[in-house]
C-alpha cells in the first residue's frame, strides 16, 4: 500500500542484522518507512558506501563499537552511513530543499543508509551533487574525503610544501587523503601495494612504497605528516622518520594511541593524533561536504570505486570489505 496523498511507500527492502558476526547475519528484510516529520527530509536512496566501519559494527568488535550499537545486540539494525539519492518528500518548515534534489549526505551514528529510504534532518549532513558528477561518483568521493580533510587540515595543520605520507594509500579514505594533500600543495607519498602504484600515482603521490617490499620507516625521507588511514603502523615506528614537530595522524581508535596523544600533546616536538571525525558536529560536516562537492565540480577530486554490489549481495559486499583490500569505495547499489 502507499499513501494516497504523496505515494511514498508504507514499508521499504533494508539490509538488516539481529546479531553480531560474519556477513553471514545480514539479511534483506521488508521494514516501516517512517514518513517525514518537522524539519525532517525523506530521500530515497540510490546508492550507499559499505566501509569498514559498517563491517566493524556489524562484528561487535572491537568491543567499543558495541557501545555505538548495543552490548548484547545490534540496536540499530540497518548498518550504514554514507549515501547518495533524490529526495522524495519534505516535512514542515524544511526551506533548504524541494522534491527532486540531488543530495549526497552521511547519517553518522545513526547508521540507517543500507535501505531504500532514509529520513534526515534538513540541517544534517546534506550537500547538493553538482549536476556534472554523478550521484555514485559523488558518494565515492565524499566516502573518504569526509575523513581525509579534518584530518590533514585540522590534524595535520596542513600547508603547501610539506612532506606527507600516506599509509593505506589505496583505500577511500587514502585516496581522497593523497588527493587533498596534493590539492593543498603537499608533496606526497604513498604507501600501497606495487598493482595499485600507478593509481595512487595518477591520484597525485610523487613517490610510492611498496609496503610488501620496502620500509618506509628505513628510508631516508622526512616527513611533516604520516596519515595512517589504515592502523597498520604505530605511533613508536613513525616517529623514526618524522621531522621535529610532525605529526602522526590515524583513524584507528586504541587505548596506546590514545596514551600516545595524551603524552605527546604536552610537548613540543613529535605527536600522535586520532581524530573522532564523524562525531564532529553536523553543522561542520555539512559545511566540509559543501566543499568537497565544489572540489568535485571543479575535477579536483575524482572519485575511486571498487566495485558494486545489488542490495540482494549485501553479504558479498561485506565479504568484499572483510578481506580488507579494496581498492577506493565499495558501492551498494540501492535504485
Amino acid at each position: 500500500m502507499t499513501s494516497p496523498q504523496n505515494a511514498i511507500p508504507e514499508r521499504m527492502r533494508a539490509a538488516c542484522y539481529h546479531r553480531y558476526g560474519g556477513p553471514e547475519v545480514l539479511q534483506v528484510e521488508d521494514v516501516d518507512l517512517t514518513q517525514p516529520g518537522t524539519g525532517e527530509v525523506l530521500l530515497r536512496i540510490e546508492a550507499a558506501v559499505v566501509s569498514a566501519t559498517d563491517a566493524i559494527m556489524r562484528r561487535g568488535r572491537p568491543w567499543p563499537a558495541r557501545m555505538a550499537m548495543g552490548l548484547i545486540r545490534p540496536g540499530k539494525p540497518i548498518l550504514g552511513t554514507e549515501f547518495c539519492g533524490t529526495v522524495e518528500a519534505v516535512g514542515s518548515k524544511v526551506e533548504r530543499f524541494i522534491k527532486g534534489d540531488r543530495l549526497v549526505g552521511a547519517s553518522g551514528d545513526s547508521f540507517g543508509a543500507h535501505a531504500q529510504f532514509i529520513l534526515q534532518k534538513e540541517d544534517g549532513v546534506l550537500a547538493q551533487i553538482p549536476p556534472a558528477v554523478s550521484p555514485a561518483e559523488m558518494l565515492a568521493i565524499s566516502e573518504g574525503a569526509l575523513t581525509a580533510l579534518p584530518f590533514l587540515r585540522d590534524g595535520g595543520s596542513i600547508r603547501r610544501g610539506m612532506q606527507v605520507l600516506v599509509i593505506g594509500a589505496s583505500g577511500s579514505v587514502g585516496t581522497a587523503a593523497v588527493q587533498l594533500a596534493e590539492h593543498f600543495g603537499a608533496v606526497v607519498t604513498g604507501v600501497c601495494s606495487a598493482g595499485n602504484a600507478e593509481l595512487v600515482k595518477s591520484l597525485g603521490a610523487s613517490h610510492v612504497i611498496d609496503y610488501r617490499s620496502e620500509d618506509f620507516t628505513k628510508g631516508s625521507e622526512r616527513y611533516d605528516i604520516i596519515f595512517d588511514t589504515v592502523g597498520s603502523s604505530s605511533f613508536p615506528q613513525a616517529r623514526k622518520v618524522l621531522k621535529p614537530g610532525g605529526v602522526y595522524l590515524t583513524t584507528m581508535l586504541s587505548l596506546p594511541i590514545l596514551l600516545q596523544m595524551l603524552f605527546s600533546s604536552r610537548s613540543r616536538g613529535q605527536r600522535a593524533k586520532i581524530l573522532f571525525a564523524g562525531m564532529r558536529e553536523p553543522k561542520l560536516r555539512a559545511k566540509d561536504l559543501r566543499y568537497i562537492c565544489d572540489l568535485a565540480a571543479k575535477g579536483e577530486l575524482r572519485p575511486v570505486i571498487d566495485s558494486r554490489y545489488p542490495l540482494n549481495e549485501i553479504r558479498r559486499a561485506h565479504g568484499h570489505v572483510d578481506g580488507g583490500h579494496k581498492v577506493g569505495s565499495v558501492i551498494l547499489e540501492l535504485h
